[in-house]
C-alpha cells in the first residue's frame, strides 16, 4: 500500500540535442528529496549533421542517440527533447482568472491567430498558465507557445528512431534557465533581485539570456562559438578538421598552443560576452550585472572567466549543473566534472520529471 503513496515521478531522460553533440542526463531522488545525478554521456555529431537547429543527416543523428543511451546505461525510455528557440514562437498573454482548461483551450486558440503567421493547422500550440497577472487583478498570465508541426515531428521521430519515447518537447532556453535557477539559488541572499546574465557557448552560437527573479529581462544570440577555436588550431598548425577537434578535446597540442593561439581566442570570447552585456545596458534601464555565468563546452577554456571578470568588472563563474547533487555510482567523476558546463540544457530537461 506504501507505494501507492509515495509514488516516484516516472523517470525521464534529459536529451539536447545541439550543433555539435548529443547530451544525455538522468536525475532522480533520494529518500531525503535530494536530487541524484544518475548517469550523464556525451556524444559528438559531425559538422554539418545539425545546422541552424534542422536536422540535416536524421539517420546519423539517430545512430549518435542511440549510442548515447547505451553509453549512458540507462534503462529509461521516456525522453524530454527540446527546440532551439529560433523554432519557437512564445507569447505572453493575460486572460481572466478561473477559466476551466477547455476554456482557456479556446481563448489561447483564438488568441494564438493573432500572434502566428502559419495556419494553426501547422502548428504544434501548447500554453501553460504562469501565474496571477501583476497587471491586472484577477487576471492571470499565461504563456502560449507554437512550432511548426514538422519541427517537432523531427525530434520526436529521432527519438522513436532511437528506440526512445518521447513525452516532453521544450525550448532549449527555458530548459537550461531551469537548470540555472537552482545555481542563482546558492547565490547571496538566495539569488532574490540578482541580475545573472547567463551565457551557453555552443559550438557555432553564444547565446545569452539575463534573468531576475526567473523573469528574463533581455536574451540575444551571436554567431560566435568553440568551432571558431577548432579553425585557428587547422590555421595555426596545418591539422584537418577533425584532428584539431580531436586535440583540443584531449589537450593534445603543441607548446606554443597557449600563447598562439588559446589565448588570443580566450581575449576575443571575453570581448563578444563583453560587447553583448553592452547591448543589453543600452537596451533596458539596467547598467550593470550582479554576476555572469558561463555554460557550453568553451566555458572551462583556461583564464575565460578571469578574462570576464577583467573586462567588464563582474563576478565570472562557471556553470556546474550538477553542483549539490548525489552522483550515482555509475558517473565517471572525473569525466563528468570536465564536461559538467556541457550538460545544463540537458540537465534542466532531466529535471522536468519533477515538475509534472
Amino acid at each position: 500500500m506504501g507505494s501507492l503513496f509515495s509514488r516516484q515521478q516516472v523517470p525521464l531522460l534529459g536529451v539536447d540535442i545541439s550543433s555539435s553533440s548529443v547530451k544525455l542526463v538522468e536525475l532522480g531522488r533520494d529518500k531525503g528529496g535530494a536530487l541524484v545525478l544518475e548517469c550523464c554521456a556525451i556524444e559528438q555529431l559531425e559538422r554539418g549533421w545539425i545546422t541552424d537547429g534542422n536536422i540535416e543527416k536524421f539517420d546519423e543523428v539517430a545512430e549518435a542517440l542511440r549510442r548515447v543511451v547505451k553509453k549512458s546505461g540507462t534503462k529509461t525510455r521516456n525522453v524530454a527533447l527540446a527546440l532551439p528557440p529560433s523554432a519557437v514562437i512564445t507569447k505572453r498573454i493575460s486572460l481572466p482568472g478561473g477559466m476551466t482548461e477547455q476554456e482557456l483551450e479556446v481563448q489561447v486558440e483564438s488568441e494564438a491567430n493573432q500572434y502566428i503567421p502559419f495556419s494553426l493547422d501547422e502548428v504544434s500550440l501548447d500554453f501553460c498558465v504562469v501565474g496571477p497577472s501583476k497587471n491586472a487583478s484577477g487576471d492571470v498570465d499565461v504563456l502560449i507557445a507554437a512550432s511548426r508541426k514538422e519541427k517537432v515531428q523531427d525530434r520526436q521521430g529521432l527519438a522513436e528512431a532511437a528506440g526512445l519515447k518521447p513525452v516532453i518537447v521544450d525550448i532549449e532556453s527555458h530548459a537550461s534557465r531551469l537548470a540555472a535557477g537552482r545555481l542563482i539559488e546558492a547565490l547571496p541572499n538566495r539569488g532574490v533581485d540578482a541580475v545573472v546574465a547567463l551565457f551557453e557557448v555552443g559550438a557555432f552560437t553564444t547565446s545569452m539570456q539575463v534573468i531576475r527573479n526567473e523573469d528574463v529581462l533581455y536574451e540575444r544570440d551571436q554567431a560566435f562559438g568553440g568551432a571558431q577555436l577548432t579553425q585557428l588550431i587547422v590555421r595555426q598548425y596545418g591539422f584537418s578538421q577533425e584532428e584539431a577537434e580531436n586535440k583540443k578535446r584531449n589537450g593534445d597540442l603543441p607548446e606554443d598552443y597557449a600563447s598562439a593561439v588559446l589565448r588570443p581566442f580566450v581575449d576575443s570570447l571575453a570581448q563578444e560576452i563583453g560587447r553583448a552585456l553592452q547591448f543589453f545596458f543600452t537596451s533596458t534601464p539596467y547598467h550593470r550585472v550582479d554576476h555572469v555565468m558561463l555554460a557550453g563546452g568553451s566555458a572551462p577554456l583556461q583564464g575565460l572567466t578571469q578574462a570576464v571578470t577583467d573586462g567588464t568588472g563582474f563576478a565570472c563563474s562557471i556553470i556546474n549543473p550538477f553542483e549539490g547533487m548525489d552522483v550515482g555510482g555509475a558517473v565517471r567523476l572525473r569525466k563528468m566534472a570536465r564536461e559538467a558546463p556541457s550538460y545544463l540544457t540537458s540537465c534542466g530537461l532531466a529535471m522536468r520529471r519533477f515538475l509534472q
